[in-house]
């Protein structure tokens, strides 16, 4: 059997599922008489997708030609599908996924209460454009009070590249990868969200005002954030040195930076002083 019967087989196996999943109120239409099968009627979903019922029927069963796109996008909005279900559909019908609209800048529930939990480690959560989205009370003391901030303003990329020129991270070589590796990061997220304006705007706005990022931003660059091991020179807590690990959230495209100690380091009892002393402050 070649790929190509293979595709459409996957294809109709994969529609019949995820119509035999849905009830008819989840989309809108009447219960009706018993049904014999659980799931939405063929019928039912082509009239939802707006095509004739024996196109749909067709597709179902193999035998019909590749779906085009708008079919498909169709397609996923009567069945309901998720974001990776969408995204699945148009590649088993040979096709290029649509373009995402943006980065997800919704914290869940679980992540917010994570963060809070590391109460001896500083984390912050960003989306895929860098805006910091949340971050606990430990990382105040090295990101800054962010809720004093502007949200517009609350950007790690434009943070780093708004330190003056004789900054002492400009001579970190350990730093300057970081802010490499950040910048090659943030080139990925424009190609995957080419619609989203703050992504556009954030890079419009520092190839205008930092020569250093206009230069790493014309070596185009193109890669996901890696762990750095970070060395602070820190005004209260001394010198410091942990790794900077970046944990790649995949539902929302978003990421988890979190600063990790060797156990027993120097740098872990002043995180932990530094959590005693958030602790005796209180909320």
């Amino acid at each position: 059997m070649d790929r190509t019967c293979l595709r459409r087989d996957e294809l109709a196996a994969f529609l019949r599922s995820r119509r035999a999943r849905l009830r008819p109120a989840e989309v809108g239409l009447p219960d009706g008489v018993r049904r014999r099968t659980p799931g939405l009627r063929r019928q039912e979903v082509a009239q939802l997708a707006g095509m004739s019922v024996d196109y749909y029927i067709r597709i179902e069963q193999a035998r019909g030609p590749q779906p085009s796109r708008q079919v498909l996008s169709a397609l996923a909005r009567a069945l309901l599908l998720t974001r990776d279900e969408r995204e699945y559909l148009f590649r088993v019908a040979g096709e290029s996924p649509p373009a995402k609209a943006g980065p997800s800048r919704e914290v869940t529930p679980g992540l917010r209460h994570l963060i809070d939990a590391m109460t001896e480690t500083p984390a912050y959560l960003v989306d895929a454009a860098y805006h910091v989205l949340a971050w606990n009370r430990l990382a105040t003391y090295f990101v800054g009070d962010l809720a004093t901030v502007p949200t517009a303003d609350r950007n790690m990329i434009r943070m780093i590249f708004r330190q003056p020129a004789a900054a002492h991270s400009w001579s970190d070589p350990e730093m300057v990868r970081f802010v490499r590796t950040s910048v090659a990061d943030l080139r990925a997220a424009y190609g995957r969200y080419p619609g989203d304006r703050a992504v556009q705007d954030l890079v419009t706005e520092l190839l205008g005002a930092s020569p250093r990022f206009a230069q790493l931003w014309a070596e185009h660059e193109v890669a996901e954030r890696r762990p750095v091991v970070k060395r602070v020179p820190h005004p209260e807590l001394g010198p410091l040195e942990f790794e900077c690990r970046v944990l790649h959230v995949p539902e929302t495209d978003q990421r988890m930076i979190v600063y990790v100690p060797e156990p027993g380091s120097p740098t872990q009892r002043a995180f932990r002083r530094l959590a005693e002393r958030v602790a005796m402050a209180g909320p």
